[in-house]
This record gives C-alpha cells, structure tokens and sequence, in this order.
C-alpha cells in the first residue's frame, strides 16, 4: 500500500492508494476512531455500485453506519442539496462526535466536505473518491463547495478531511468519458510541476487509457504527492495553491457557457490549450512547448479548441465572476516552460478573445 501524507500540523492527514482499499476502510476507520457513527453520502449511481461494499466494511468492523443518496450530476452540486442531506442528518441526530464519508466523485467529494463543513460548525468527514479525477485531485487539499447559477464554487469553504482511502480497482468500472475527465487533470500536474511526470505520461499512455493499475497507481500516487507539496506551502490558496488552477480559469468559463453539458476535464484541457496559447502570445513559453501539450492531449483524447457554438460573450462574463478574479479582473495561470508556470492578471482582453476565436 502506498501512504502519502499531507502535513498540514494538527489539520494533516493521510492518502491510501492501493487496489482493493474499499474493503479495509472499515478496519482503518474502526482504529482511527474518526467518529462514533459514520454517514455515507454518495450519489444514487455510485451508491448502487459501491455503497453496499463500503457498508458491508463499516458493519464488519462493528461500526455504525448508514447511506444517503442524491441524484447523480453536476446539477446537484447546489445549494437545495446541501440543505436536503443536512435536514436528513438532523433527523438522524447526527452530532458533532458523528463522521461523513464521502464517495464518489467530485461533486459528491465538494458537497459532502462542505457539508461536514458547516452541518453543527464542523464534524469530521474521509474521502472515498470513486473516480480519477477525484482520486487525483479533487479528494486531496481540503477544497468544498457547490455552484450558484453566477459561477462555480462560488459558495465553499477550505475543511480537510481526516483521510483518504483510495482504491485503484474501482477505476475498471469508470467509463471511459470520466476516466478521461480525470486525465486532463493528471497532464495538468506535469505542466505545472513535474516535467518529468509529463514525459512519463508521454510515454505510458497506452497503458493508461488501458487502465494497467499498476501504472495508474503511479499516475495517482505522484499526483497526490505534488498536491499534497502545494497545499502544504499555501493551504488557502493565498500564493502557490493557485499553480492548480491551471486550465480552470478560462476552462471554468467554457464548462458554465455549455451549460454544465461539457465535462470538467473537458474544460480544462480546452483550458490548457488556451493558456498557453495566451502564454506564447506574450513571449511567455515556447511554441514547440505548446505543440507538445497540445499533442499531448490530444493523443489522450481530449478536446483541444473551444466548441464553435459556445457563447464568446457569455465566457467573457464568467471570467469576470470566477472565484479567482479580483475586482472583475481575472487571474491566469501560464506556462513558462512544461514543469513551471507564472500566475498572472497581466493579460490584454483582445489576447482572450483572440484565443476565444480560434
């Protein structure tokens, strides 16, 4: 079993990876002692897929535990949801020595943190991430929230979960379409950090997108190390944490435009495309870097251009109402060569929409 910690003093944690993992969770927990009673929350999908697994772990190690479910899809990642699974706890009288395990994927991972978040100003929450997008990213560094109709995550906090147990196995039942939504953030972190990491997804793609666990459980365990380093500097996002946002900025802004019907990493690869357009534009990185990330992504099978019949306008006033933006001015991560970026608000709005043109 790999073991990866995030050393964040008395809010530090650990990350389990290994195959098979959703059936120790019990045993770990029981030891731990992360709460007197456990609460799943998954959505209706991977409840049917995994919950009873994931309970069949809690109650063999003589745990109390239930399930509660939400309709699955980005459109249940609001505020009514929240609302609806903290009234359900309530009449469960769910208290603060009380856990919530989430799992499932992202939107299931961002609610339940944000609900353990404020549900009696804070109890205690793991995270059970059931696809690779969330296994690599989104499980680990304590982000949460839901969408307001204005822009995504608007509404969330910053609550670390106690651990994350990560088991490669449920990636043989991801569909391909999600396992691809998870890729996009996978290339997202050699770019950002690791050029050798990048050159290592280069050359492992078939085997990835073959989903050889042994590789993939690399792939999972160096993203999770990167993420943990990063969060580790900067927990709030204050400076360094930004680095992660690479690709989301105008990503974010493409994803709202589709109406939510274009996949997060959909998006973001889009979103890496076009910020490093913008970055060779302003002598920033090299075309040939460019060309690699775009080959790159493409040989994975992600988009690599903003959809002909998106909204330009509509993108332009999500950039505005990002999470990141300061004063209505949107900040950028850009590459300065694959394994490091800048961050910048240094960008002229004819450059965007030159980008936003094709």
């Amino acid at each position: 079993m790999r073991q990866i910690q995030v050393g964040l003093a008395q809010r530090a944690y650990p990350i389990f990876i290994t195959a098979g993992l959703l059936h120790e969770v019990g045993r770990d927990l029981k030891e731990r002692a992360v709460g007197k009673r456990y609460i799943v929350i998954a959505d209706d999908r991977v409840a049917a897929l995994y919950g009873e697994a994931l309970l069949a772990s809690l109650h063999g190690s003589g745990l109390d535990a239930q399930l509660l479910e939400f309709p699955n899809g980005e459109g249940s990642k609001h505020l009514a949801t929240v609302t609806d699974l903290a009234r359900r706890l309530a009449q469960l009288n769910v208290d603060r020595k009380d856990a919530l395990i989430a799992l499932g994927g992202g939107v299931t991972g961002d609610i339940t943190g944000f609900l353990a978040a404020i549900y009696m100003r804070g109890i205690p929450f793991v995270q059970v991430p059931t696809t690779l997008l969330a296994q690599v990213d989104s499980s680990v560094g304590g982000k949460t929230g839901v969408d307001i109709p204005e822009g995504k995550n608007l509404v969330g906090s910053f609550y670390q979960p106690q651990a994350v147990f990560i088991d490669s196995t449920v990636l043989h039942s991801l569909p391909d379409a999600e396992l691809l939504n998870g890729l996009a953030e996978v290339i997202k972190y050699g770019v950002i950090y690791d050029r050798d990491f990048f050159d290592f997804l280069a050359r492992n793609r078939v085997a990835i997108l073959e989903r050889d666990l042994s590789v993939i459980e690399e792939v999972i365990a160096s993203c999770c190390t990167i993420k943990a380093k990063v969060v580790e500097a900067d927990e709030r996002e204050a400076d360094l944490r930004r680095i992660l946002n690479f690709g989301h900025t105008i990503g974010h802004a493409v994803e709202a435009a589709s109406d939510f019907t274009l996949a997060h990493g959909s998006a973001v690869a889009i979103g890496m495309v076009a910020v490093s357009e913008i970055a060779v534009a302003k002598g920033l990185f090299a075309a040939e870097e460019a060309d690699r990330l775009r080959e790159l992504i493409d040989a994975y099978g992600l988009p690599v251009a903003i959809p002909a019949g998106l909204d330009r306008q509509r993108m332009k006033e999500y950039l505005k109402t990002d999470k990141k933006s300061v004063g209505g001015r949107p900040f950028y991560v850009l590459p300065t060569s694959i394994g490091t970026v800048t961050i910048s608000d240094d960008v002229a709005e004819e450059l965007v929409d030159r980008v936003f043109a094709g």
